[in-house]
């Protein structure tokens, strides 16, 4: 059985990789879907607190490829996800990138490059957006999310302040 979780972590996970334009967050609603609805390897909820753990930690936000890894293999699994989802796109972007550089005044490049950037917009907004599904589970919580990418995007607000309060309301049982 740990094997079979180990072949598939990796298997998804590579795959992945070669699909996380703008880093891992990009790719977060595929992770769901493969762990928690296709794989069954952890609930909804489980899978909002793997991401919230890896946003709160110091680091990248790849940590939380080796938190699931490790949710559904151990040590092993979490050095197989994390293996596997750096290690093609790593590769890619290093033979990438020398042949970019040698070509960057060209047209392609820079139209190339100014595509990438709404697609990385796009998966990054995906991804709140089902965690934001996955954790929001009271019309309080949904409330407090609506209320705090609203707060995020229209002022200059510290996102600091916004944790707080969601830290108060949770500490006080009504999230």
């Amino acid at each position: 059985m740990k094997v079979d979780a180990l072949e598939t972590l990796g298997l998804h996970f590579a795959l992945l990789s070669l699909f996380a334009i703008g880093g891992a967050m990009a790719v977060v609603p595929e992770m769901h879907r493969q762990v928690v609805d296709v794989q069954h390897w952890m609930t909804d909820r489980q899978f909002a607190d793997l991401i919230a753990i890896a946003q709160a930690a110091p680091g990248p936000n790849i940590m939380v490829v080796t938190l699931i890894g490790y949710q559904v293999a151990g040590i092993g699994g979490g050095l197989v996800a994390t293996a596997a989802m750096c290690a093609p796109s790593c590769l890619i972007t290093f033979f990438v990138s020398r042949v970019f550089d040698r070509f960057k005044d060209a047209q392609w490049r820079i139209v190339v490059h100014a595509g990438l950037v709404p697609v990385s917009v796009g998966l990054f907004a995906a991804g709140a957006f089902v965690v934001a599904r996955a954790a929001d589970r009271s019309l309080l919580a949904v409330v407090v999310t609506l209320a705090t990418a609203a707060v995020a995007y229209f002022t200059r607000l510290s996102p600091l302040w916004l944790f707080a309060v969601g830290a108060a309301l949770g500490y006080l049982g009504w999230l």
